[in-house]
């Protein structure tokens, strides 16, 4: 020991000195360099040394270490490795997980160093030499392999897997999971092929298949491994502990969700306590399992602090708790139930605790079910060491089923109850039948008497509490002292029919078993009158009322009074069969109306019932209620008969429609439908109705369904009509399936009238046609000629190459202007002389006026001697009669017409008498006059007292009615021939007045 302190002394000066001299002496290269792999981890194993003195200087050094694979020589990994050196360990350690297996290349790792400490300057010593770990690419073996094999990873990672083809293999491709297909690159090695699989995904199998495919010398290889995917381990859930006899802690727990790892790769739980420092149980999770439990026997430890551990390849979780033993107590289930002292309406209950031999203080729950369904719960405590615990039930029904079964819990630190115990099934004894039967009848009249039919059933308070049941019946009459009848029913039925006569009956009726009987239930049957009819009960008369059905049945009321106890309303849930199925209900004296339901209630059927009042156990009938749960349509439409037919009515008629209970609803009314031919709606009265087809329907609506007969109004004859009758109900109408056509009579009447208008007609038209000429006469005056006038023998005068007549051979006495204003202000003149009144005064004033002359003198004069000649033109006027002894009228025929103008000079001029020649001049010039209108006016106008005419008293001469009808003129030349025809006429003609000299 002596000798080593001055070698250490000097190793320190020799350091110390080797530092001072410079950075050579500071490097401390890695040494002894070793690389291994862990296949199974896929993992390098890494080991290295330094020199001694780093050792003993306990140096802090950094390493850095480079991975890099040998066939690609490129840097896979870079780590800075820090440490203290010891003293103690000389050998350094690093590994590094490779993501690529291992076997797929060969990997070379190397190493340099630094010293980290302020006594050295921080310099990198020289790399190691590099260390390769050799892997099967470089291998001259044949044989194709796929790494990594069967490894296990979490779901969603990136794997990446490796193709190894050996010598003389060639891949072709990489088949992973079946359907993914991978192939190599034509610039890469085919010996050789890496593949990276992302984001991989869990498979409802275990393993997910990896295939590689190799071709040699025309030969097809395969390398196969299985690519695990999996989960975490859930946290333990829902974990339970709890002792049933204080001798064994049993643990449960819900694993959670699956891992999809099996077998080796499955979840591994263990349960380890804290305060022992103890593992009690290592098991595996079955697959699907859903809970897991351990057990193990306690000792004199009552509190526990337990460590749940759940682990996988893939990592583990877990779960602590701190449990007391005394307060997870949970017993056994009871056992060999039993029952004793049993009675009617009470019985004792009896069972067995496991284990026995511990005192453990007990609550346990008995449950009691009833054949209704209903539960009833009953406590008791007991100590579980007690051998023949037990309790008492009472409050039971006599002859009735009833299910036991019980659990128990600790009654101090009660944490839950056990599991229930087998139930116990068993009857009760038997006893008197208790409550009454509700009991009722139906009575039909017959010959001498009545049939009554009875019905009952048990009513809410009854019970028949025992076997061998039977229904005893006792009929006795109320009016005539009798033995009473007596009728046993077996059990089997629940009506019977008996006869009675018309006197009154009370009839009662029992439930005996095997006991006794119980109280009976009584009803009474008035007495009838001959016909069979009851007194006081059966109204005949009585109208059925309608009831409305509702979603919850048939609404029912009555009139309640205080004259009866009760009601009662019966009917027939089956009222078109023969076996009704008759059912009734009770109500008490306060009710006035009821919901009647029943699951027998269908749509369409018609339902009665009748209300009757109750007193004294004696019926009364008061309303009788008639109606339908659900209305529908009337099942189908009338017969319609045509029973009188008419030019514009047709009158239908349907008496043989039914509207009784046979109908799915109450008729309501009835529909009459009128098509025409047009398909429009014009028809008088009624409304238009549009069918699916979008034809259109004249309707009329009938609200009575007693109503069966209408006529239809207003119709056109000898016209064709389609007609239908539709009924309908409170559930709506039937559709039309057939039409009616008729064809309306003709309308003779019309022809007739027309015919008697007509006749007059042709009678008048043929008389006219045989008396023609006296018609004409009488009609029709004859019109003068103008042509044979004399007045025509004058000199004749051109005016603008045109023959005008001169009437200048006398002036008229009056000229006459119908209506003209003008005739208020006229003064008239005889020879320059003004006129009287008196002898001035008009005959008609409303029609003749004077016009005086430029001279103011009159236009023409009259004496008694002279004889002066009217002048008219026709086209104005229609007076014709004239007076020979003095000058008459030219005149015009109202206001609203044109007055009478002459032309201006060039047109017309007034002939004097040196103008006029020889009647056999005018005679000879005839074919050259040529007569203007007075009707046409040129565009200047002048009045007829404008016109110039002579003064000098002249030898009158007489005018004759000259009329123009045509283009060509008409001349009277004589007296004679004053009233015949011009050839022909034109209303917008006129004629000129010609002169007649004598």
């Amino acid at each position: 020991m002596d000798h080593f302190v001055p070698q250490t002394i000097l190793f320190y000066m020799v350091l110390c000195f080797r530092v001072h001299q410079g950075q050579e002496s500071q490097e401390f290269l890695p040494t002894f360099l070793n690389v291994s792999k862990n296949l199974p981890l896929q993992r390098l194993l890494v080991e290295w040394d330094v020199s001694d003195l780093a050792h003993k200087l306990e140096l802090e050094m950094v390493f850095d270490i480079q991975v890099s694979r040998s066939e690609e020589m490129n840097f896979v990994w870079t780590e800075y490795y820090n440490t203290t050196l010891s003293k103690l360990n000389k050998t350094l350690h690093w590994s590094w997980d490779s993501e690529l297996p291992l076997e797929c290349m060969s990997h070379s790792v190397r190493i340099r160093s630094m010293v980290n400490d302020e006594r050295f300057y921080k310099v990198w010593s020289r790399w190691s030499h590099w260390e390769t770990v050799l892997g099967l690419d470089t291998s001259d073996d044949s044989t194709p392999y796929i790494f990594p094999e069967e490894k296990v990873v979490e779901e969603g990672s990136n794997v990446t897997f490796c193709c190894i083809g050996g010598k003389d293999n060639k891949i072709e491709y990489f088949l992973f999971n079946s359907n993914d297909y991978y192939y190599p690159a034509s610039n890469t090695s085919q010996r050789n092929l890496v593949i990276t699989v992302s984001k991989v995904l869990t498979a409802k199998v275990p393993g997910i298949p990896a295939i590689c495919s190799f071709s040699s010398k025309g030969n097809k290889k395969y390398g196969a491994t299985l690519l695990f995917v999996g989960k975490l381990p859930d946290e333990p859930k829902d974990i339970s502990c709890y002792t049933q006899d204080m001798s064994t802690l049993t643990c449960t727990w819900n694993p959670g969700a699956s891992t999809y790892l099996y077998g080796t790769y499955s979840t591994k739980y263990h349960m380890f306590e804290g305060f022992s420092k103890r593992t009690f149980c290592s098991q595996e999770a079955a697959h699907d399992q859903e809970h897991l439990y351990c057990s193990w026997a306690i000792d004199q430890q009552m509190i526990y602090n337990l460590t749940l551990t759940a682990q996988n390849l893939l990592g583990k979780r877990s779960a602590n708790f701190v449990l007391h033993v005394a307060h997870r107590v949970y017993p056994f289930p009871p056992f060999d139930l039993s029952v004793d002292q049993m009675k009617a309406t009470e019985v004792t209950l009896y069972w067995s605790m496991k284990p026995k031999n511990k005192a453990i203080k007990l609550l346990c729950q008995i449950e009691n079910q009833h054949p209704s369904g209903q539960v009833d719960l009953h406590n008791s405590s007991i100590v579980q060491s007690n051998s023949y615990p037990h309790i008492t039930l009472g409050g039971l029904q006599p002859y009735t089923s009833y299910a036991f079964r019980m659990r128990c819990g600790a009654t101090h630190h009660f944490w839950k109850w056990s599991k229930w115990s087998k139930t116990l099934q068993f009857r009760t004894n038997e006893a008197a039948p208790s409550g009454k039967l509700d009991f009722w009848r139906d009575v039909t009249p017959v010959l001498g008497g009545r049939n009554v039919t009875l019905f009952w059933k048990p009513s809410p308070d009854f019970r028949a509490n025992g076997g061998g049941i039977s229904f005893e019946i006792t009929w006795e009459n109320l009016e005539k002292a009798s033995e009473p009848e007596h009728s046993s029913i077996s059990a089997l039925h629940n009506s019977t029919t008996i006869s009675i006569d018309n006197h009154s009956y009370k009839i009662s009726i029992a439930t005996k078993n095997n006991i006794n009987s119980s109280l009976p239930s009584v009803i009474i049957i008035s007495s009838a009158t001959d016909n069979g009819t009851e007194e006081n009960i059966d109204h005949t008369d009585l109208e059925e009322e309608r009831v409305n059905g509702t979603v919850n049945g048939i609404y029912i009321s009555w009139n309640a009074t205080n004259a009866f106890d009760g009601y009662i309303v019966d009917w027939c849930n089956f009222p078109r069969s023969q076996h009704c199925d008759f059912q009734w209900k009770r109500f008490g004296f306060n009710t006035s109306s009821c919901l009647i339901n029943s699951a027998a209630f269908k749509p369409g059927v018609r339902y009665s019932f009748r209300v009757y009042g109750s007193l004294a156990n004696e019926a009364f009938l008061l309303e009788k209620k008639v109606g339908y749960a659900d209305e529908l349509a009337p099942s189908r439409n009338p017969q319609v008969e045509i029973t009188e037919l008419t030019s514009y009515t047709v009158t239908l008629t349907w008496h043989s429609y039914p509207i009784n209970e046979s109908q799915p609803g109450f008729i309501r009314g009835y529909h009459v439908y009128v098509k025409t031919m047009e398909e429009e709606c014009s028809l008088e009265g009624s409304t238009k109705h549009a069918l699916s087809d979008g034809s259109v329907l004249c309707k009329y609506t009938l609200e009575s369904p007693e109503e069966k007969r209408y006529t239809v109004k207003h119709l056109v004859p000898k016209t064709t009509y389609a007609l239908a009758v539709t009924a309908y109900s409170g559930g709506g109408e039937t559709p039309i399936d057939t039409y009616i056509t008729v064809d309306t009579l003709q309308d003779y009447n019309t022809y007739l009238a027309v015919l008697l208008a007509t006749i007059p007609l042709v009678l008048i038209t043929a008389l006219c046609f045989w008396k023609n000429k006296w018609v004409k006469s009488c009609c029709c005056a004859e019109i003068p000629n103008p042509n044979k006038s004399k007045v025509l023998s004058f000199n004749g005068l051109k005016v603008n190459s045109e023959a005008v007549l001169k009437p200048s051979g006398c002036i008229p006495d009056t000229l006459v202007l119908e209506n003209a204003p003008e005739a208020n202000t006229l003064q008239l003149w005889r020879q320059g002389t003004l006129l009287k009144d008196s002898e001035s005064k008009i005959i008609n004033p409303s029609w003749e006026y004077f016009v005086q002359n430029d001279g103011r003198d009159l236009t023409c004069t009259q004496s008694a001697s002279e004889a002066c000649t009217s002048f008219e033109n026709i086209s104005y006027s229609s007076q014709i009669a004239f007076s020979s002894s003095f000058c008459q009228n030219v005149w015009m025929s109202g206001t609203n017409e044109p007055q009478l103008w002459y032309q201006p000079q060039q047109y017309v001029e007034i002939l004097s008498k040196e103008t006029v020649t020889s009647l056999g001049e005018i005679t000879e010039r005839e074919d050259g006059l040529r007569y203007i209108s007075q009707m046409e006016v040129p565009c200047s106008e002048v009045k007829l007292s404008d016109l110039p005419h002579s003064t000098e008293p002249m030898e009158c001469s007489s005018y004759k009615i000259q009329t123009t009808l045509g283009s060509e003129p008409v001349i009277s030349t004589s007296d004679d021939d004053v009233y015949s025809q011009a050839s022909s006429a034109s209303s917008n003609s006129a004629a000129l007045l010609l002169p007649d000299w004598h």
